[in-house]
């Protein structure tokens, strides 16, 4: 047995094991009953034995292994797959995976009279792994400014070069895609917005690679490369050139028209693509209601189990172990199911730990068209992400707060707490499609999620922008990572009364009229 599954199995003994970067534990030091509890179920899922919990890795088997014995011994019933290990509390899906490898991929820009210009995969450049994807790519390249479907004629057989903003009001990722492809490019290259600090770009990738729940459709393009540069290496690839990479950057940050112009050279790479097919594994479970009349309908209470596992070392460390993201927040839903262990709401409440969030909200994707309770008697979710505790916690932003009834709920349980609530400040990141409510809402069910919020120009603030820049999606977001312990068991108390709130409430959440997210009548 290796070290991992020793691990493991001791955690399911009952014996508390952290990992290496959180001995001694943190929790011992935690006051707070409640968030004590659940600060030592972090430590136990985001340990190293769970190897950063990657869709269908062993490590995230364990860890639902663990999820279902904690849902069980709180009582909650099985909603999984009956034939299933895990006793019935996983819900289990076929995936579809393409790999880029470091190994034999290789990426330089040639020029005549010149050494090659060579780029380093995943901390210059990178590419969005498919099947498709050609052995190699040879072309010239034509920068085209943000990629409108104007600044795209010509462009047949080339690589087209695109300034990769995210601002509101000009082309978006998928629509610089579908046009370069209708123009016939060979293949697309994207330029990080060093200006865009709401979310900045951050290097290295931890790895290049595309799951997919098999026989969904195939991705966007995918038959051409479709790749992400670096701000230095754009510089690198401008320089000697009669263009300023810089007055560029400057000009696509501030949504300035940008000219087109050919670049010297031609972009070579060659792609080592590895595929396979895998399960992954949702742990899914229902604490039964028990009015007579509400029973039958469920509130859906989610978090994401997955995290990235291993990838590209972030000074020195490949263990991806996903604590804030999304874990901890996993301990969440179990400590929800603690509480009512034999206290029973008037709903029925779904609890669900999805993964493959972080390769394309799969999980959640999956269960919603494959439910495992009627789906016409799900009357809302109530999705646990993107929550950093790193501050008192005052504000917090409800994503679609004012898109369905949810936003009224919380603000009045916010309120009783000392808590705002308000709208999302920051739309261009589209945080509201990036997580597990989402694909609840596209099915027509409300839902709703939330982060911390701040003033602007705050300590508060600064230590957001900063987790973002640091340890979002890297090895850093690990249990030794700073924390405000009593914000975190103050949103979680906020949650646990907002679930208690909605599954208790007589009449069940509902649209708002006129909001452009709500059901479309068939």
């Amino acid at each position: 047995m290796n070290r991992g599954a020793v691990l493991a199995a001791l955690i399911l003994a009952g014996v508390t094991v952290g990992g290496a970067q959180s001995a001694p534990l943190r929790s011992a030091g935690i006051r707070d009953p409640d968030t004590k509890a659940w600060w030592q179920i972090a430590e136990t899922l985001t340990s190293d034995a769970m190897e950063g919990r990657d869709t269908g890795s062993p490590g995230h088997h364990r860890a639902a292994l663990i999820v279902a014995a904690r849902f069980k011994a709180a009582g909650l019933k099985p909603a999984g797959d009956a034939k299933t290990t895990g006793g019935g509390y996983i819900q289990s899906f076929p995936v579809h995976e393409a790999r880029v490898e470091k190994a034999g991929t290789t990426f330089q820009v040639s020029r005549d009279g010149a050494a090659p210009l060579k780029l380093a995969f995943l901390h210059q450049i990178s590419v969005r792994a498919t099947d498709d994807l050609p052995a190699t790519l040879d072309g010239a390249m034509t920068f085209r400014g943000y990629c409108g479907p104007k600044d795209l004629a010509d462009a047949t057989g080339k690589i087209v070069v695109c300034f990769n903003t995210r601002r509101t009001g000009l082309p978006s990722a998928a629509q610089r895609i579908q046009g370069a492809q209708a123009a016939g490019a060979m293949g697309l290259l994207q330029v990080d917005d060093p200006y865009f600090t709401l979310e900045p770009s951050r290097w290295p990738d931890a790895y290049a690679r595309s799951v997919s729940i098999a026989g969904s459709p195939a991705p966007a393009a995918p038959a051409m490369p479709v790749m992400r540069l670096g701000v230095d290496a754009f510089k690198a690839m401008l320089a000697g050139s009669a263009h300023d990479a810089d007055a560029i950057l400057k000009a696509g940050g501030a949504k300035q028209t940008l000219a087109a112009f050919e670049i010297p050279g031609h972009l070579q790479a060659r792609f080592h693509v590895i595929k396979r097919d895998y399960t992954a594994e949702n742990v899914v479970a229902v604490l039964p209601g028990r009015d007579p009349k509400l029973k039958s309908q469920y509130l859906a209470l989610s978090a994401h189990l997955d995290g990235y596992g291993f990838g590209e070392p972030v000074q020195g460390d490949n263990l991806y172990n996903g604590t804030l993201d999304d874990a901890a927040y996993v301990g969440t839903l179990i400590r929800f199911a603690d509480k009512h262990k034999g206290r029973p709401l008037r709903r029925s409440v779904l609890v669900a730990a999805f993964t493959g969030e972080e390769k394309g909200l799969l999980g959640a994707h999956w269960f919603v068209d494959h439910p495992t309770v009627p789906k016409a008697a799900i009357v809302a979710d109530l999705n646990l992400d993107q929550l950093r505790p790193l501050f008192p916690l005052e504000i917090l932003t409800e994503l679609a707060v004012d898109d369905t009834s949810l936003g009224t709920t919380a603000r009045a349980v916010a309120a009783a707490m000392d808590i705002r609530i308000q709208a999302d400040p920051e739309p261009e990141r589209s945080l509201l499609t990036r997580a597990d409510h989402w694909p609840f809402m596209q099915a027509g069910i409300p839902g709703t999620g939330f982060i911390f919020g701040y003033v602007p120009g705050t300590e508060a603030e600064r230590r957001y922008r900063e987790w973002y820049q640091v340890r979002y999606h890297r090895p850093q977001d690990d249990l030794t990572q700073p924390m405000d312990f009593i914000a975190a068991g103050k949103f979680n108390r906020f949650f646990y009364k907002l679930a208690e709130t909605v599954a208790d409430a007589d009449a069940a959440p509902t649209w708002t009229p006129g909001s452009k997210l709500a059901p479309t009548a068939p």
